[in-house]
């Protein structure tokens, strides 16, 4: 279900309606498709709408446009902060208005962070929470100890606290790190998590056979909808594949199915005959522990021509 806050379907810009999202994309933006009371129709970004940059279809002149001007937001209010007037534009034509925040500070925001409300003050509310003022001493938090406050003053940085940690070390934790469980070790937890998981993993001539395994079962999708491709500018597919900390570029294919059938080729040799290889290699080492010790396992791969071509001696 679509986020109700990001729908734009219904709501009016100067002189725009908008109709639906027209399903193309720009830059990884949806394109609304907008009705002009004129009777024209546009496509455009969300920024370009909330931002007053684009108010009609075109069917406005630009000399009447910048004589009508933007929106007046003097006088109102967005959260803790007071519209006093407009401040300019920036290099890309994006309105700006300096506020004054009920703390008494001043700032330039852009109209678009205001209507949308992702700037409602000037900072100052942001750092002003109620765990920087809890008392934290001697409190556990996972391996670290509160000790007492952080010897700081930069106010982003309020609420820290100097911890004891478990293996010896000492550092400085913010409280609200402490306080919603994220930080609960100096470094030394995630360390261990890190090594244990190493430990559970097989890695042959730098490859990782449980990811190799994992990879496969999930999918691993990307952005481009497959592992390995990626979408470039012009629409095409870059094809690539990793083995043994070797990037091979697979080449760019204009079709989707085309590009994933070249990967799952590459996987074939690669990643699938490498993991057949290797268990094929250790059935018969079972078998045979000497000539294990005169014959380590090697899976050597060449790529003549487009074709890799393997060199193995489990076979």
């Amino acid at each position: 279900m679509r986020n109700s806050s990001m729908c734009l379907a219904g709501r009016r810009f100067g002189k725009l309606t908008v109709e639906e999202d027209s399903g193309k994309r720009k830059q990884g933006c949806i394109l609304w498709r907008c009705r002009c009371d004129c009777g024209g129709e546009i496509l455009l970004m969300r920024s370009q709408l909330v931002s007053g940059r684009v108010t009609d279809c075109g069917c406005v002149s630009r000399k009447r446009r910048e004589s009508a001007g933007a929106e007046d937001l003097t006088g109102q209010r967005f959260g803790e902060l007071t519209v006093l007037c407009r401040a300019g534009n920036d290099k890309h034509s994006r309105v700006r208005w300096l506020c004054r925040c009920s703390c008494g500070n001043t700032r330039i925001v852009y109209a678009m962070h205001l209507k949308e409300g992702h700037t409602r003050s000037c900072g100052c509310k942001k750092y002003n929470v109620s765990y920087n003022k809890r008392n934290l001493t001697g409190q556990r938090f996972g391996r670290l100890t509160a000790l007492y406050p952080g010897d700081t003053e930069n106010r982003f940085q309020k609420g820290v606290w100097h911890c004891r940690c478990d293996c010896g070390n000492e550092t400085d934790v913010c409280a609200g790190s402490l306080l919603s469980g994220v930080t609960r070790s100096c470094g030394c937890l995630n360390d261990e998590q890190r090594r244990r998981m190493h430990e559970h993993m097989h890695y042959q001539h730098d490859t990782c056979l449980e990811r190799l395994v994992r990879a496969q079962k999930e999918g691993g999708k990307n952005k481009a909808g497959f592992r390995g491709l990626y979408l470039t500018k012009n629409g095409s597919y870059h094809v690539m594949i990793t083995f043994r900390k070797v990037h091979y570029n697979l080449g760019y294919f204009k079709s989707f199915d085309t590009a994933v059938q070249a990967r799952v080729e590459a996987e074939k040799a690669l990643h699938t005959g490498y993991m057949d290889a290797f268990e094929r290699y250790c059935e018969k080492a079972g078998e045979d522990a000497r000539w294990a010790e005169e014959n380590p396992f090697f899976y050597n791969v060449m790529r003549v021509n487009g074709e890799f071509l393997v060199d193995t001696n489990a076979l």
